[in-house]
């Protein structure tokens, strides 16, 4: 599910030591940022909708909401799949910077809630026809989980990455085959279609079947006590992944092939466990003790508080379900980085913005030192003699060319320095995803 905080193909990397705060402080706060504070938000946001749905639509006619649902989350999963080039395009964050940052609110917004459509209404399809035995639950989950890894979609079932709302970017969907609606226009239609109804519709059976294997096996009869212990066991396994991820990523550098894909399938399946036992921990903990005898008051809390705080966090895009990745598809040790960006970017961008003043008061500095030379070679001055005027102008075109060299010395060393912004969103921060060109 994304908007989990647990996205198996892209966590946290390394931070580099040109940051202010030093290689391992930013991690370490990124990690517990994500954890502690986003995660809980992007799940309030779901449980609330969720809710509500339940709630308004059709509540005495389960089977007119799955419709319903399913009707409106995948339909519009393909429509914003198809229109997002027009969206890029129609709402340029650099052309009408007010009218993105609004639209592009509303489109989190709806878009939002065709996830959670979708991911109810499955849900309802699953549990209305399937037999109500947990060896059928774990066995297709199993089996599903093995399609998933046959066709190297086994990383799209432990969630998405948080999306920090910077405008490059915001409206893109990944499609399973990354095909261009603008070469083939009728492929892209299939590709849309496959990535939301069929590997779309995996993942949320994985989902349902592990989520029935802890309400059936977890402290059943005790609500209170379950979330708690998926609480524990969620935060205990996102920890452990957390401090292997140096040990995973030197083990599929060194790992090519099958092997790779093998080992790093692995431990994205141990994160998942952390990832759904988060969610259902923190989801029945708000259903138990959040407001219980007003539940209608507690789901419109948590639906929009969650939102309005991951907004002004500008953090919103976490809460969607979109896009299709493949397993291992970075170069090398990648396929196991889990990129949480929060706080680190925060201060990437300051440090930025901090070299782009430099940048333009030496560029300043160079100006005047140059038209200081310009104007040395006026007509010498009549009151002093010709050998001192030529001495003096001597000495100063050389020490302007010092100063100079040395403003532009800074600027290329500033160039030098890796800004690490995440342009990428498939790459660790410390370099680029993409192989480079031979």
């Amino acid at each position: 599910m994304r908007g989990s905080f647990l996205r198996l193909d892209q966590l946290t990397g390394a931070s580099r030591k040109t940051l202010d705060d030093g290689p391992h402080v930013p991690e370490f706060v990124n990690n517990l940022y994500a954890a502690l504070v986003i995660s809980p938000l992007v799940i309030g946001y779901w449980r609330g909708t969720w809710n509500l749905m339940d709630t308004l639509l059709f509540p005495n006619n389960e089977l007119y909401r799955m419709v319903v649902l399913l009707a409106f989350g995948l339909g519009g999963h393909l429509l914003f799949m198809l229109l997002q080039n027009k969206l890029r395009h129609w709402l340029d964050v650099y052309e009408h910077p007010v009218a993105f940052y609004l639209w592009s609110r509303v489109y989190t917004y709806v878009y939002g809630a065709m996830c959670v459509s979708t991911w109810r209404g499955g849900w309802i399809l699953i549990d209305h026809y399937s037999p109500p035995s947990l060896v059928f639950f774990v066995e297709a989950s199993l089996v599903t989980l093995l399609v998933l890894a046959s066709v190297q979609a086994f990383c799209n079932v432990a969630g998405a990455p948080f999306v920090n709302d910077s405008p490059d970017g915001y409206f893109s969907i990944q499609t399973y085959f990354k095909s261009k609606g603008s070469k083939d226009p009728g492929l892209y239609v299939l590709d849309c279609m496959f990535s939301v109804l069929v590997i779309g519709s995996l993942v949320v059976f994985v989902w349902r079947g592990l989520w029935v294997l802890l309400d059936i096996k977890l402290f059943p009869e005790d609500h209170g006590t379950s979330a708690w212990a998926s609480v524990i066991i969620g935060y205990g396994v996102t920890g452990l992944t957390f401090s292997l991820q140096p040990l995973m990523r030197w083990t599929c550098d060194r790992l090519t092939g099958f092997w790779r894909v093998v080992v790093a399938d692995m431990f994205l399946f141990f994160s998942f466990i952390g990832t759904i036992n988060v969610w259902r921990g923190i989801w029945q903990a708000l259903d138990t003790y959040f407001l219980p005898e007003e539940k209608l008051l507690s789901n419109w809390i948590t639906h929009a508080v969650s939102l309005l705080l991951l907004i002004l966090l500008n953090c919103s895009n976490s809460v969607l379900v979109r896009g299709v990745y493949i397993d291992a598809e970075e170069p090398a040790g990648q396929c196991v980085v889990f990129p949480v960006y929060y706080i680190r970017l925060f201060f990437q961008k300051e440090r930025n913005k901090k070299q782009r003043r430099l940048f333009e008061a030496l560029e300043r500095a160079d100006l005047n030192s140059t038209g200081g030379v310009v104007q040395d070679k006026k007509p010498p001055h009549p009151h002093f003699p010709q050998h001192q005027q030529q001495q003096q102008q001597q000495q100063q075109q050389q020490q302007h060319h010092i100063v100079a060299e040395q403003n532009h010395q800074v600027i290329r060393n500033l160039e030098a320095v890796p800004l690490t912004i995440i342009d990428d969103p498939k790459s660790n921060g410390d370099h680029s995803s993409h192989v480079p060109a031979k």
